[in-house]
């Protein structure tokens, strides 16, 4: 028998976990697990205890902000990340194929398997899903800043910060080529998407190695809604307002300090950043269906 730690975050998403637990402690296979409930209590909280934990399996109960303490917490170890998603986007979680049903996001613990996947950092900084600069980095601040919650709110969000946003300048330098020009934002996946579905960069796999930078040239407010379609169907490269590069590092430097995230984690950041991927040094629980196509 496996000894297994969920770590709940209380507050993630703004759902009542009492009913998520109570889900877990009925569908979870207790012939297979010896489970621990443990919940956060503060920023920073979730990777303290997995950094603790002396469980096989670590699960974050919780959104984006939530799944990434922990993992940070499990890179490198024997100990396995599994993942509740129940935030507001849910990006790695949508991107391994986990359910945001917590029944069938347990059958996954019960019946899936463990992958390796790659983790990628930005100037140090650990992160397993997307970094970005520009628009959607200052979206991301704002909603963090709300007290409302859910797509809504950040589509609403976003379409307030594209009225005022111009773009800036930029320069991108890989291992073969160096771009420069004018962005309204530049996000660096290691996954496919920002969450929600919304596939940023269809292309990119957790296995590869490399990480993915989509750059979107200035656009017409004529065009959202197709490139929010393109976004949606997992098409969003063929637009030729897309510019993809890829590569294991990266340097992107920028005209001016400003909204930066890891992870939809936004922050003011500086105009420098040196970007690289350390291949299949986080193991993770994912369905045995996507063991070989994540």
């Amino acid at each position: 028998m496996q000894s297994i730690d969920f770590i709940v975050n209380p507050i993630s998403g703004g759902k009542d976990k009492s009913r998520i637990i109570r889900t877990i402690e009925r569908s979870l296979d207790w012939t297979l697990y010896e489970p621990h409930i443990l919940t956060t209590e503060h920023a920073g909280h979730g990777l303290e205890l997995a950094r603790e934990s002396k469980a096989d399996v670590v699960v974050a109960v919780g959104g984006d902000g939530t799944v990434s303490e922990v993992a940070k917490g499990l890179i490198g170890s024997s100990k396995a990340l599994g993942i509740i998603p129940c935030g507001s986007g849910d990006g790695l979680a949508l991107h391994l194929g986990i359910s945001r049903n917590v029944e069938r996001a347990v059958q996954t613990l019960n019946h899936g398997c463990v992958a390796p996947v790659d983790v990628a950092s930005m100037n140090g900084q650990p992160f397993f899903c997307t970094a970005g600069f520009g628009l959607d980095a200052q979206v991301s601040l704002d909603f963090a800043k709300s007290t409302r919650r859910g797509l809504a709110n950040y589509i609403s969000l976003a379409w307030n910060e594209w009225k005022q946003h111009p773009g800036e300048q930029y320069r991108i330098e890989t291992e073969s080529e160096t771009w420069s020009g004018k962005a309204i934002f530049v996000t660096v996946a290691n996954a496919n998407q920002w969450g929600n579905q919304a596939r940023i960069a269809p292309m990119a796999s957790l296995q590869d190695g490399l990480l993915d930078v989509i750059v979107v040239r200035p656009f017409h407010t004529i065009e959202i809604p197709d490139l929010a379609t393109r976004l949606m169907t997992g098409y969003a490269h063929t637009s030729r307002r897309f510019l993809h590069f890829c590569g294991r590092q990266f340097h992107i430097h920028r005209e001016t300090p400003g909204a930066v995230h890891y992870d939809g984690d936004p922050f003011e950041g500086g105009t420098d950043f040196d970007l690289s991927v350390q291949p299949g040094t986080l193991r993770v629980m994912v369905p045995s269906s996507k063991q070989h196509k994540i």
